[in-house]
């Protein structure tokens, strides 16, 4: 238990090293292209409101919104499936956590590596409902935690999924399309593992 503890430590410390890597690495990117990357433009201050062209086809504002609910989802999920190998009691679940932290960091990359190709501002936080769920998960502990972090993450991953599918359908962009499709191979699998806990029963979803 004490190495998977040291083991999720020391992957979160990495995750942590590769993001402010990529941070300066976009920072340096967007430095040297001025208002271009790749013909996409986007200010220290934000991103734009419209839609901008880049060499990979347009960039809508939704396009944007797919790279920020992805990023944002990374920024709760990955210090929940941290928190979950403290808090939670049965071993599927912290199995499950582990997976979901691992792939997330993964993800993370991802999204980081892409939105810098496309000279997009990420989010550096959780929204308003994320830091409430990791709130709520803090306070709880044993198969409370279990059955919350099951509800919480699985909701997460529907309401993600329903903003990738939509821009997956609607994107021009083709960085935006081959990137939508790594993100939904992701939220599909993470539904199948927190189901595969058993706690996402119909009585569950209900209450």
């Amino acid at each position: 238990m004490r190495r998977m503890r040291r083991m999720a430590n020391a992957r979160w410390m990495l995750a942590a090293a590769a993001a402010v890597a990529v941070a300066l690495a976009a920072l340096v990117v967007l430095g040297r292209s001025g208002t271009s990357a790749g013909n996409a433009s986007a200010s220290v201050a934000g991103n734009p409101t419209g839609t901008v062209q880049t060499r990979w086809g347009p960039l809508s504002a939704t396009d944007r919104s797919l790279l920020e609910a992805v990023r944002r989802a990374g920024l709760w999920e990955m210090p929940a499936g941290q928190q979950a190998q403290e808090r939670a009691s049965s071993a599927k679940v912290k199995e499950v956590a582990d997976i979901i932290m691992e792939q997330h960091m993964r993800l993370d990359a991802d999204v980081r590596a892409t939105a810098a190709k496309l000279g997009v501002m990420l989010p550096i936080e959780p929204n308003a409902d994320q830091k409430r769920w990791l709130a709520e998960l803090s306070s709880k502990a044993g198969p409370d935690y279990d059955q919350t972090f099951v509800l919480r993450l699985r909701a997460a991953h529907g309401k993600v999924f329903g903003v990738i599918a939509k821009t997956r359908a609607s994107t021009e962009n083709t960085e935006i399309r081959a990137f939508a499709e790594r993100s939904l191979r992701y939220v599909n699998t993470h539904m199948a593992l927190l189901e595969s806990t058993g706690l996402a029963t119909k009585a569950s979803l209900a209450s």
